[in-house]
């Protein structure tokens, strides 16, 4: 696995590729703004980035911009970004623009080298990774009309464990239950929020994404 790493603050810039290193994973160039990545990215073609969301000049949303520029340019390079705060907000927004081969984690999570790598893998392989607390904060929230009402509780928590980016058989592992159960489960999640069946809709984003709206 060759990663770039995009982040500003020297300091944590080098933790996390020095965590990542320690992992076994091959940082092949480390960069403290959006410029420099994407000169980067086009150069070297890594298998995936970390980015920062808040990176010079404005420390606004210039790892989310970097982010789209990738994933429009170069589609099969994974994205994960990462955050110092809980801003459901920019997941959906990066999300909605780039459903698959993207992720976004509270920078919380990088201490864990088990579960950074685990989300490295799941964007290259195109899948999509919201961090759990994010998740959870969501889940928690009520609207006045809100689509995941409809939902059971079990459903809702395995609604939630596939926002995280977890495979059924990886759900199934979780709640300590029979794999055709998870399915059964996510099966009915997709009929109830009307998420169309066809090889343009990918239905497991979708669901993330109504999650991320509700």
């Amino acid at each position: 696995m060759r990663v770039i790493v995009a982040e500003d603050l020297m300091l944590t810039r080098e933790g996390i590729v020095r965590l990542l290193a320690e992992a076994g994973i091959d940082v092949i160039a480390q960069v403290a703004d959006g410029t420099a990545l994407l000169r980067l990215v086009t150069e070297h073609k890594p298998d995936a980035v970390i980015v920062d969301i808040r990176m010079p000049p404005t420390h606004t949303d210039e790892g989310i911009v970097a982010a789209g520029q990738i994933r429009d340019t170069f589609p099969t390079v994974g994205v994960l970004v990462l955050s110092q705060y809980v801003e459901p907000t920019w997941a959906l927004r990066l999300i909605s623009e780039h459903p698959e081969g993207v992720g976004y984690l509270l920078k919380e999570r990088v201490i864990d080298a088990a579960v950074i790598v685990d989300a490295l893998r799941r964007v290259i392989d195109g899948e999509t990774v919201v961090d759990p607390t994010i998740v959870a904060r969501l889940l928690g929230r009520r609207r006045r009309h809100d689509p995941l009402d409809a939902l059971t509780a079990r459903e809702r928590e395995v609604l939630g464990l596939v926002a995280e980016g977890m495979t059924n058989r990886a759900v199934a592992e979780r709640l300590v239950v029979a794999e055709r159960t998870v399915e059964a489960h996510v099966s009915s999640i997709f009929g109830k929020l009307d998420l169309p069946d066809s090889p343009e809709h990918h239905r497991r984003v979708l669901a993330v994404l109504t999650l991320l709206r509700s």
